[in-house]
């Protein structure tokens, strides 16, 4: 079975390719070399490959940089995932389509509220979760054209290579870094009384594995593992495995109000067994460690 992975080179990709190998896919990666806004060039991709299905996670995955560059946003995130449907309706009407979504676009609830599920009211509040949220509505039409299309919802997830852009990564480079004697000890970081649900990435690529099963249902699944963590924690544990005690300044340029998102995944458990494996403690640990080899090497 032939899979296409779009933004293949990504955090994401890196981690979930290998994955694909292992379970005896063959696997055709794209990333920058192909715009995945020009339906012609993606055409000519689906056509060179043939695909018995395609993962979709080519995007500008970062808010900030949404806020920055919103037409750059639109036209990764909205217009390259209405090429890769309508190519792939068009050219492998057959395939099974995943669109790793977010679940960004549910936006923040109240502290003890249900966790988020696939009902839930979509409240998106940046450029990125509003060309994602286009986007994900967008899957459902061609769905409901008969298209076998499978919309992913992941909540946040982090591990070995993520860019410092995001949270955790940003933390754990100045982290590795007090560590190493290579700063002075302190930090900048924004708001600390967030509540996010994290996730390890071996587990979120293990759902998409999971999903390209065509004897699971074409629907909506969130990726969650339902249990939220504030990120002044997790900057706690992460000082704790470095046995660093920092100064923390919050920094205006980085803090956002503090927002509240946890999700539900009893539906992509019932449909594929997924469960998380990888407790958030050891996420950290990995990503710590990642991080004391790039400032060590730097």
């Amino acid at each position: 079975m032939r899979v296409l992975v779009t933004g293949a080179a990504g955090f994401v990709g890196v981690h979930l390719l290998p994955r694909l190998e292992a379970e005896g896919w063959s696997v055709a990666a794209s990333d920058r070399e192909m715009d995945v806004s020009d339906p012609a060039a993606v055409e000519a991709r689906v056509r060179e490959v043939e695909p018995d299905a395609i993962i979709h996670l080519a995007a500008v995955s970062s808010v900030a940089t949404s806020w920055q560059q919103p037409e750059l946003t639109y036209r990764v995130n909205y217009l390259g995932t209405r090429s890769v449907l309508e190519v792939a309706q068009r050219t492998v009407p057959a395939a099974r389509v995943i669109l790793v979504s977010t679940a960004d676009l549910y936006g923040s609830t109240e502290p003890g509220a249900p966790p988020f599920d696939e009902s839930s009211a979509l409240q998106p509040r940046s450029p990125y979760s509003r060309c994602k949220a286009a986007a994900d509505l967008l899957g459902g039409i061609y769905a409901e054209r008969g298209l076998d299309v499978v919309r992913v919802r992941p909540f946040n997830h982090t591990g070995p290579g993520q860019t410092d852009a995001f949270v955790l990564p940003s933390f754990a480079r100045q982290v590795a870094s007090i560590e190493a004697g290579r700063s002075e000890p302190s930090m900048r970081v924004g708001n600390l009384d967030s509540v996010r649900d994290f996730l390890d990435i071996d587990d979120v690529t293990d759902a998409y594995i999971r999903l390209l099963d065509p004897k699971v249902a074409s629907g909506i699944y969130n990726v969650a593992s339902g249990s939220g963590v504030r990120v002044g924690d997790a900057l706690h544990t992460l000082c704790s495995l470095a046995g660093v005690e920092p100064r923390i300044e919050v920094a205006s340029e980085f803090y956002r109000p503090t927002d509240h998102a946890v999700g539900d995944a009893e539906r992509l458990r019932a449909a594929t067994g997924w469960q998380p494996r990888i407790p958030f403690d050891r996420t950290l640990e990995r990503l710590l460690d990642h991080w004391r080899e790039r400032v060590t090497a730097a």
